[in-house]
């Protein structure tokens, strides 16, 4: 706690330290000298990831860095780091992998997909001209390549970032992560099962995310599929509470939602889960991608058509209502992205009728709700997607709150869903997600 608290001061300081010199910058006294326009850079490097970077966190949390001298301008971080990015100067590049960083990774995986690919693609080329065969560069082609949903073309180009240096082998953990998905999206598990299991066995960063990733495609292989000698989905899942990890004190979110899914093969004769991959696909804003193209999406479609049908023929248990939803959620997603309203309203409201019959993933009512807003975005039906989006984070701290009138919930794990809205009155026409998972003891 001691060394936290310090780092906390630290951090401070710097962040004290680049307003102090961003202010000089701008006053009349300042003189510039031989080596200014690196000095400026640095501080527009620094000023912009501190604006950038606390402007993206959930609010209650940027209340609390408020009260202590931090605070965070989205607008204005993005705008230090392009200016930086654009200079010619030690810290150019530095100002483009952070902004590579938050249109490629960041607002898509914490928002609702909208990044800025054409300017990532703008920001990238200069240097994949200048550096064909340079890994960073190749990594980010891919990203964006995927994001546009142009899965074939990411593969290659994250198989060529591996072929392209092989002292840093956490790189390469990081193209394995991506080739998973890329698998999972055209469904191919056997290809998304090794990849896992490479990561499971070289990478040390999540074995609890790597495991459950490892008996997640398992449980999706056919019956008449070969599956790897000695791995059995169920005594990974089994395996996944017991490799928990934690960072400063705080489990990793991915983990936490892993961990409360597996919970149920902890059983002697355990309910087994209906899609695994596609539903941790969802919480990483998976559909956005495959949304971009209708054929991958109508195979995902049939696939939970086929899980739903398979649904219905298993016996009654204390899962079954929450599996249902969990399969309308994602289906109502692959009607949204086929332009098919009706029915992906009708997938959502079933979410909302039932809410009180859910009894664990209590992440689906606000998230329903918050994909319904989004629909209503799409439909122009601006003022409609504004109430459903209070309604779901009214829901959010229901599902917070010890005494709330959900019951028979876990009290160790959370998938919650924190929405910001920007005001309507000042003309703002985006909406963003959070998509994360707190603990609650």
């Amino acid at each position: 706690m001691v060394s936290f608290i310090k780092g906390g001061i630290k951090v401070r300081n710097s962040y004290q330290t680049y307003k102090e010199l961003d202010s000089l910058q701008k006053s009349g006294s300042y003189a510039k000298g031989q080596s200014h326009g690196h000095f400026e850079d640095g501080v527009k490097l620094g000023v912009g990831a501190f604006n950038l970077t606390l402007s993206m966190l959930p609010t209650r949390i940027l209340r609390l860095l408020e009260f202590v001298g931090f605070s965070g301008n989205k607008e204005y971080g993005l705008t230090q780091l392009q200016e930086g990015a654009t200079a010619h100067s030690f810290r150019a590049l530095l100002c483009t992998l952070l902004l590579l960083c938050y249109h490629t990774f960041l607002s898509f995986v914490l928002g609702t997909g909208r990044g800025n690919i054409e300017e990532a693609e703008n920001l990238l080329q200069p240097y994949l001209n200048r550096y064909p065969k340079g890994a960073i560069f190749l990594f980010f082609a891919g990203r964006i390549e995927e994001i546009k949903g142009n899965i074939d073309t990411a593969i290659r180009r994250f198989e060529e970032c591996c072929e392209a240096q092989q002292n840093w082998k956490q790189f390469h953990h990081m193209c394995y992560w991506q080739l998973m998905w890329c698998f999972t999206y055209k469904q191919q598990w056997k290809m998304a099962y090794f990849y896992a299991d490479l990561l499971c066995k070289e990478s040390s960063w999540s074995k609890a995310t790597y495991t459950y990733m490892k008996a997640s495609y398992l449980s999706m292989f056919d019956k008449q599929d070969c599956k790897p000698f000695g791995d059995d989905e169920v005594k990974l899942f089994r395996q996944v509470p017991t490799l928990k990890l934690k960072i400063a004190g705080k489990s990793l979110p991915t983990e936490k939602f892993a961990i409360r899914k597996s919970r149920r093969y902890l059983q002697d004769n355990p309910v087994l889960l209906p899609v695994p991959p596609l539903e941790i696909m969802y919480i990483l804003n998976g559909y956005a991608v495959i949304g971009k193209h209708a054929d991958v999406t109508e195979s995902m479609l049939v696939t939970l058509v086929q899980a739903e049908e398979a649904l219905e023929g298993v016996a009654v248990s204390e899962f079954k209502m929450d599996d249902q939803c969990v399969l309308k959620l994602l289906k109502g997603l692959c009607f949204r992205y086929l332009g098919r309203v009706d029915e992906a309203k009708d997938c959502f409201n079933y979410i909302h009728v039932n809410e009180k019959k859910i009894k664990y993933d209590h992440y689906l009512i606000p998230n329903a709700l918050l994909e319904l807003a989004l629909l209503c975005l799409q439909l122009e039906k601006r003022e409609e997607a504004i109430k459903l989006l209070e309604t779901a984070k009214a829901n959010t701290v229901l599902t917070l709150q010890p005494d709330a009138n959900f019951t028979g919930r876990s009290s160790d794990s959370y998938c919650v869903t924190d929405i910001q809205c920007l005001n309507p009155l000042h003309g703002d026409t985006e909406l963003s997600s959070w998509r994360c998972i707190d603990s609650i003891n």
